[in-house]
């Protein structure tokens, strides 16, 4: 039986070997999402949708180091009901750890069942603008990935790297250009956006998530 999946070129994730898909290897069984899941070689790799996830979207649209590697301890600042929560999960395997911030009881309630199955997710009903809240309950951290749609995107993000995220750590934003102004070219204030994050970090790559995540764009930043 010929192979159907390959390493990708970022670390724990793959991708088939005719074809665009991006997957990782699932930790666990099932399909908390109802996602596509390949078997290859006995293992479950799930599909990591671009349209669904603004990190699937930055990877795909050819970003060349996200940071995030196995083990890693994550801070995940609006988790939601946890669809790319559940893709780092395998991305860092048991051995790592996803604090996962959200301030919607609806949502974290999803949440708490996803973590019931992956155990190296930890769900805190937070609001990120507010990080003093779960300062005594979050370590410092490797990653501090945020998928907010506030005005003070890059406030809550500059924030919340100062108090948790490690030295050398990598930080990675998801900036919704809408939810800032929605009269303003989405270019304009992605490239705003980036001179401030300029100011407290190395920006190490910038992707537009375009077409998958309309008026997106990813930044990623390293912890001086």
């Amino acid at each position: 039986m010929s192979k159907k999946i390959k390493n990708h070129q970022i670390f724990e994730i793959y991708q088939e070997i005719k074809g665009k898909r991006i997957y990782t290897k699932s930790i666990v069984k099932g399909t908390p999402f109802s996602e596509r899941v390949v078997r290859d070689g006995g293992v479950d790799y799930r599909e990591f949708e671009p349209r669904r996830s603004k990190l699937a979207a930055a990877i795909v649209k050819g970003a060349h180091n996200i940071g995030i590697r196995k083990g890693d301890v994550i801070l995940y600042l609006g988790a939601s009901h946890g669809y790319t929560c559940s893709y780092l999960s395998d991305v860092v395997g048991e051995e790592g750890l996803i604090f996962g911030i959200d301030p919607a009881p609806r949502v974290m309630r999803d949440f708490v069942f996803l973590a019931e199955n992956r155990k190296n997710l930890v769900p805190m009903l937070s609001n990120a603008n507010h990080p003093e809240e779960y300062v005594d309950k979050v370590c410092l951290v490797d990653i501090v990935y945020q998928d907010i749609a506030q005005k003070n995107q890059a406030e809550i993000f500059i924030k919340n790297c100062k108090m948790f995220l490690k030295k050398d750590g990598y930080g990675l934003l998801a900036v919704k250009a809408r939810s800032i102004d929605v009269k303003r070219k989405p270019k304009g204030i992605f490239n705003e956006i980036r001179q401030e994050l300029e100011k407290e970090f190395i920006v190490a790559d910038f992707k537009s998530l375009e077409p998958f995540q309309l008026d997106h764009c990813m930044i990623i930043v390293k912890k001086k």
